[in-house]
């Protein structure tokens, strides 16, 4: 493969305003491109070397929906559960219609949380939640969190629509509540140490934080990007294991990751940590065509996809998006890009920490680049 367009693309990026950017290409547990760049005129942050963690954010949900797999695989649950069957706190759930509450339809299932079809939101500002932390001492560990989205009124009810928001936080207890351990531990012992993910964590500390890439929040009045805390707003306390956003990884170890679920779910290291029965389910589209509409409108990106169980995944070419049937995927809001091709054996990993991030330019510009020299 001639890697040269997605060369000449990440040496652009600083014409964006964006500082710098990390990417890599394996194929079959090979390595076959890595590029990292930086602005030459930072002088606010620190340039990257290739070595850095980043905030994943959303990258998070790819992790967080492969652990709840691997629990459904053994036949701990089923998708049409409902999901009080592990978690009774939802048992009494309500959905807003107005300036009132009304009983749903029926209960959120566990496909419900895989789709985004629960009728959860993304209100981290609600009361519920405020109080969880004034409550734990700013702790607000997973197990409290979730108590506290379960009182959230839903945005509707559920399986009705598609809406993006806490889902895969409370998926993320249900592995907690199902294997008997954190959410962390979980994640490590069936994921990150079977791929070879030496790196990789749901907790934040200070020796973290000196490993950490800069963090930067893009400007759109000056065109700049700007120096901003090393800082999560997903992760709503120091215990809070966020399914959803609150991974913490580097480009070398998520690559790992991906790789397996491109191989048929098998990691370099010979581990299988999931079948690739459960990876054509994952990338297989569960939107009906009103729901497909929603998510079109939410990811203009993502033009021919559809959503699975927690990825996009690629249903359509003829509106000039390259790439196989079933390519799939996520990003995160710093800029983080995940790409797997289970066809072609192959993956890619993109990271920047940009919030405000211009994936709408940016991701769809790596996928082009990589598809218009690989040759299948």
């Amino acid at each position: 493969m001639d890697f040269k367009y997605l060369t000449e693309l990440m040496n652009s990026l600083s014409q964006r305003g964006i500082p710098g950017g990390d990417i890599v290409v394996y194929r079959d547990h090979e390595e076959l491109y890595r590029y990292t760049v930086s602005t030459p005129d930072n002088t606010s942050g620190m340039k990257l070397h290739g070595n850095e963690l980043y905030f994943m954010y959303s990258c998070s949900k790819v992790i967080t929906c492969t652990a709840a797999l691997q629990l459904f695989s053994q036949g701990k649950f089923l998708m049409r559960d409902p999901i009080s069957s592990v978690l009774p706190e939802f048992r009494d759930i309500r959905v807003r219609c107005g300036a009132y509450t009304v009983e749903p339809n029926r209960e959120i299932t566990f496909r419900d949380l895989f789709t985004m079809t629960s009728g959860l939101s993304y209100n981290l500002t609600s009361a519920y939640l405020q109080n969880v932390g004034e409550r734990t001492g700013g702790r607000s560990p997973l197990c409290d969190v979730v108590r506290g989205i379960a009182k959230m009124p839903l945005d509707f009810h559920p399986g009705e629509q598609f809406g993006y928001g806490l889902s895969h936080d409370v998926l993320a207890r249900a592995v907690e509540v199902i294997s008997g351990m954190s959410f962390e531990e979980y994640a490590k012992k069936n994921i990150f140490t079977p791929c070879g993910m030496i790196e990789s964590t749901f907790r934040f500390n200070s020796a973290i934080a000196e490993k950490m890439a800069t963090q930067y929040r893009f400007n759109d009045k000056t065109g700049r990007a700007e120096q901003i805390p090393l800082t999560n707003m997903y992760v709503l306390g120091s215990e809070y294991e966020s399914g959803g956003a609150g991974l913490i990884s580097s480009v070398r170890d998520y690559i790992l990751f991906a790789d397996a679920l491109a191989c048929g779910g098998v990691a370099a290291t010979g581990e299988q940590i999931l079948s690739g029965h459960m990876i054509d389910m994952m990338r297989t589209n569960c939107l009906n065509e009103n729901q497909l509409a929603e998510f079109a409108a939410q990811w203009h990106c993502y033009d021919g996809y559809g959503y699975g169980f927690g990825v996009r995944t690629m249903m359509d070419t003829s509106v000039g998006n390259p790439g196989p049937y079933g390519e799939f995927g996520w990003h995160g809001a710093a800029g983080s890009y995940v790409l797997i091709d289970p066809e072609n054996h192959l993956s890619l990993f993109y990271a920047q920490h940009m919030l405000n991030n211009q994936e709408e330019y940016v991701l769809p510009r790596i996928k082009h680049c990589l598809y218009g020299t690989h040759q299948a």
